[in-house]
């Protein structure tokens, strides 16, 4: 860390900023935004940065030693500069800043204001008078709840228009849908199955048994036993999915609490305990990017301003385990009820029912960030060992951190490309990722292009400027070729042109062979070997990668003319010459008068234009 990290002299700038809201964006030497800010008065907030460092924490310290340069943008109120402060971390995902890890849009279940409503997932909020409940974090979790609710509560699936003259569907024979769209119910009775789904989900579920046990009564007492028995059925599956919804709060508190897991390592995650009419009914749980030295109050705001703000549901109270920073207090409550529309309580509570629910929330986070770390730990494991077993394999002289796999992509020898891709420490690295256009090469010859593109490529590794082209010069661990004992022959050849050696192989699709320079016979890994999952994956990634870049380049050549092998002719004067003359027919039969008259083309390039058609 360079805290002696010299800025320029702010000063003058620093005493022009406003007291007054806004947001300020700080960069670093290469422009690129490394934290967003908001403030209530610019001019103290981001001076701030630039005093005496001995009270600074460690991440403040750090952040200021890659400070070259700021921005600034004035706000009318400091509600303002908290949404203004959202977007813009959204947009940039500083460096510095909390965030949540997942900037999606969450999943709810959305109850539709239809004359037959459906209940349905979405991401999408619709200012249209429907019902909103959630969020959960996974699709899956979603359709769930749902798929739960139809068993419960027979509503329609469908989103046809209801005539009450339709042929019924499937749903209906399974007792899943109640069939309005043949008059098979009547909206009174329809409306009962969506108000029960909406308490359900509301945490009210005890309030729909009285209704379905007094309708069962009555069904049979009219001998009407099928609808008894199948109101009997539902009844009991009401009951034993109400039995799991423990009463925590005997005050009937609606509320979201909002607790913390921080890692030794900087790791952060959220856990939210949705508390509805004093009924935990969803727990979800929210990976943060956050660092070693970040404070948890600091975590729980940057969370709290970046979920609610695409929030569907914002309730009447947050539960905290940590105090946000008391001069974000007003700005968050503020821009909370604005949201809401009525008054949002923030709390953090100290003793009673409600700290044990916080700190029940707590131990759930703590259990799914160590059970994410586990996994994480896992997944590293397994990578390391791949590289393992297949450095044993190939008897490669180190662990293979750094695989390039190369794959020839043509079609009867047209447009052939070539793809590299990259694989550091057994997982992609995108940015690194290459495309070749094969130069020298005419006709399907394979074995030619893999020659071309291998010498291209190290020939680049040899005679690159370390300071200046670093990604080439640094040379891989092991080589992959996607094919058997020739195009392994032609890559060895174009290493050998090149001067370089670097652990090479080849990899048949066939039977998943390995073939390796001097040795007559292939190397079959083991089916379930972690090895083998791994330069398969690499494989599939490279032939995919050079698939799709030879489809982009078979598409351009079929909109290809000879307009375009014209100097001085670009995409928008081709158009304007095609707009004109109706093709390169009619470009070619103008005259030097007409071709002039369009926008772009001089008399010089209509000339050449003339000579080259």
């Amino acid at each position: 860390m360079n805290t002696n990290h010299q800025h320029p002299d702010f000063r003058k700038r620093l005493s022009a900023l406003a007291l007054a809201p806004g947001v300020y964006l700080m960069k670093d030497a290469e422009g690129t935004i490394i934290y967003v800010g908001k403030a209530m008065a610019l001019r103290n907030r981001v001076r701030s940065y630039f005093q005496a460092t001995r009270h600074r924490d460690p991440k403040t310290r750090e952040l200021v030693s890659h400070i070259a340069d700021f921005d600034v943008i004035r706000t009318d109120t400091p509600t303002e500069a908290l949404i203004l402060e959202n977007e813009l971390i959204k947009k940039h995902q500083p460096k510095y800043n909390v965030m949540l890890k997942d900037s999606k849009t969450y999943p709810y279940i959305r109850i539709t204001n239809e004359e037959w409503p459906r209940v349905i997932s979405t991401r999408q909020i619709v200012n249209d008078g429907s019902t909103y409940f959630g969020p959960y974090t996974s699709a899956g979790a979603a359709y769930k709840s749902i798929n739960l609710l139809n068993r419960l509560f027979p509503y329609r699936k469908c989103d046809k228009k209801i005539t009450g003259h339709d042929d019924v569907c499937l749903y209906y024979h399974m007792h899943q849908c109640t069939a309005p769209c043949i008059a098979a119910v009547d909206r009174e009775t329809y409306m009962k199955s969506i108000n029960g789904a909406s308490l359900f989900l509301s945490g009210r579920g005890e309030e729909i048994t009285g209704g379905i046990e007094e309708e069962m009564e009555q069904a049979s007492e009219a001998w009407n036993f099928e609808r008894a028995a199948e109101l009997r059925d539902r009844l009991n599956a009401i009951t034993h999915v109400l039995e799991r919804q423990k009463i925590v709060s005997p005050r009937g508190t609606t509320a979201d609490i909002i607790a913390l897991a921080h890692g030794v390592g900087g790791d952060a995650a959220v856990q939210v305990g949705f508390l509805r009419n004093g009924k935990i009914i969803g727990l979800e749980y929210f990976p943060m990017q956050a660092a070693v030295h970040d404070l948890p109050g600091e975590i729980t705001s940057g969370f709290v301003t970046q979920f609610y703000a695409d929030a569907a549901v914002i309730p009447p109270r947050l539960m905290l385990q940590h105090a946000l920073p008391a001069e974000e207090v007003p700005i968050v409550s503020e821009w909370l009820n604005n949201l809401r529309g009525s008054k949002v309580e923030i709390s953090v509570p100290q003793r009673g029912d409600n700290r044990g629910l916080v700190e029940m929330v707590a131990k759930s986070a703590e259990e799914n960030l160590e059970q994410a770390r586990l996994k994480h730990l896992s997944d590293d494991m397994k990578m390391t060992a791949a590289m393992s077993e297949l450095a044993d394999a190939l008897d490669l002289p180190r662990l293979p951190r750094r695989i390039e796999c190369y794959d020839i992509s043509n079609l009867q020898g047209t447009n052939p490309v070539a793809s590299m891709v990259v694989f550091q420490d057994a997982k992609p690295a995108k940015k690194e990722y290459r495309r070749f256009t094969i130069k020298t090469i005419t006709g399907a010859n394979d074995f030619a292009m893999m020659n071309e593109v291998i010498k291209r490529r190290f020939r680049r590794a040899a005679e690159a400027d370390e300071e200046k082209d670093g990604k080439w010069t640094t040379l891989p661990d092991l080589v992959i070729v996607d094919g058997g004992k020739g195009q392994l022959n032609a890559a060895l050849e174009g290493l050998r042109e090149v001067g370089m050696e670097v652990p090479i192989c080849g990899l048949a699709k066939e039977q998943e062979e390995i073939f390796l320079p001097g040795r007559k016979d292939s190397i079959m890994l083991p089916r379930d070997a972690q090895s083998l999952f791994l330069v398969q994956r690499i494989r599939d990634e490279a032939h995919r990668f050079a698939v799709t870049f030879h489809r982009t380049r078979r598409s351009k050549a079929t909109f290809h003319s000879k307009l375009d092998d014209i100097p001085g002719i670009g995409p928008k004067k081709k158009k304007a010459l095609i707009k004109s003359f109706g093709s390169v027919k009619g470009v070619k039969e103008a005259s030097i008068e007409e071709l002039t008259a369009v926008e772009g083309i001089t008399t010089h390039l209509a000339t050449r234009l003339k000579a080259g058609l």
